[in-house]
């Protein structure tokens, strides 16, 4: 299925049906008063965020829905019907705002979830309503209430624990088929991955969390380079983010400290709270470096890194082709999920979300 991870559509809640104004006419009652019943209320739009949805195709061809219209009252107090509501079924993880005031109306987050995007229009009241001491035939009734409209934009942004970040032909798409059951396709050349893909990692039976791989990053993604930063959006919910460097370049004039510098640089034109995250360096393709200079080579990017960006944080040397290394950083990575997540089960401490996380 083709991945679309954003849409706007239009939507429109049903109007309420009118009141009636109509009087009890039945053989020997005379002057038998009003009995017009109400107008039903029109039908509203919701959405439900729903786990076995993963694209916002739907919406890229469909991008109408207006509710069904309540039934007017009648005679003898009958009341109409009131509109059916619809429901739209989206990706869990996706964020709808209000396209004309850039509002976010709802965080579609957890499965199951159900939110109200445009709410029906009440039915008008019938004439019974306007029965009085003074006034024992009224001719008055009201028409029901217009339904809410919007224009929405949405967007989807995938739920992971664990976002991959890099240059294209860094290795990400190599590393998550290493530690995950996820296919993503591999090829020698830059931007073999066009969309996000998610692999849950299995640490144990029990254990696991969802890494997901976006297309690669380059220099000046932030002005609209390469697929630019489109898809950046998806790593926003991941709470740790791996930045893969190609330690050994095949290009003579690739510069690794250079690249990797230029990447947080793109991050932090793009969203300084993505630039926060706990971000872990991975130096990428050790196989292509010969035994005896890895060290030294390791050695020398480190310095070079850190000089030029102070990162402090953790670093993991692996050869993603092989899975060479990437059983420590597996365990690391769940180590500090489970210490992220624990804060989250006390109430009386919520800020504590960060202890014991690594920073970068």
């Amino acid at each position: 299925m083709k991945f679309i991870d954003e849409a706007k559509i239009y939507v429109k809640a049903g109007d309420g049906g009118n009141g009636a104004a109509t009087f009890r006419r039945e053989k020997y009652i005379p002057m038998g008063g009003p009995n017009g019943g109400d107008g039903g209320r029109g039908g509203s739009i919701l959405a439900v965020a729903d786990r076995n949805i993963n694209t916002l195709v739907d919406y890229r061809y469909t991008r109408k829905f207006i509710g069904k219209r309540g039934e007017n009252g009648g005679g003898a107090d009958q009341y109409g019907a009131g509109g059916d509501d619809i429901v739209l079924r989206m990706p869990v993880g996706t964020v709808i705002y209000n396209q004309a005031t850039d509002e976010i109306m709802a965080d579609l987050a957890v499965d199951g979830q159900k939110v109200q995007l445009a709410k029906g229009g009440k039915g008008g009241l019938g004439n019974l309503h306007f029965k009085s001491s003074t006034n024992r035939a009224p001719r008055q009734k009201t028409n029901g209430e217009q339904g809410e409209e919007f224009e929405l934009r949405l967007e989807l942004r995938v739920l992971a624990d664990v976002g991959l970040l890099g240059l294209p032909n860094a290795g990400k798409s190599t590393l998550i088929r290493a530690i995950s059951s996820a296919r993503p396709k591999v090829a020698d050349y830059p931007f073999t991955t066009l969309h996000p893909n998610l692999g849950v990692v299995r640490v144990d039976d029990e254990k696991s969390f969802v890494v997901a791989d976006v297309p690669g990053l380059i220099e000046g993604a932030a002005d609209g380079a390469g697929l630019g930063i489109r898809f950046l959006k998806h790593l926003q919910r991941t709470r740790i983010l791996l930045h893969l460097v190609d330690i050994a370049p095949l290009d003579p004039e690739a510069n690794p400290v250079r690249d990797a510098k230029a990447i947080v640089g793109e991050l932090l034109k793009h969203d300084p709270a993505l630039a926060d995250k706990p971000r872990w360096l991975v130096l990428n393709k050790l196989d292509l470096i010969p035994e005896e200079e890895r060290e030294k080579t390791i050695a020398d990017f480190l310095k070079a890194y850190k000089k030029a960006t102070k990162y402090d944080g953790p670093v993991f040397p692996i050869t993603a082709i092989s899975g060479e290394g990437t059983r420590p950083l597996i365990y690391a990575l769940h180590e500090a999920l489970e210490q992220m997540a624990r804060p989250e089960l006390d109430d009386s401490d919520a800020d504590a979300g960060d202890d014991g996380e690594p920073e970068a």
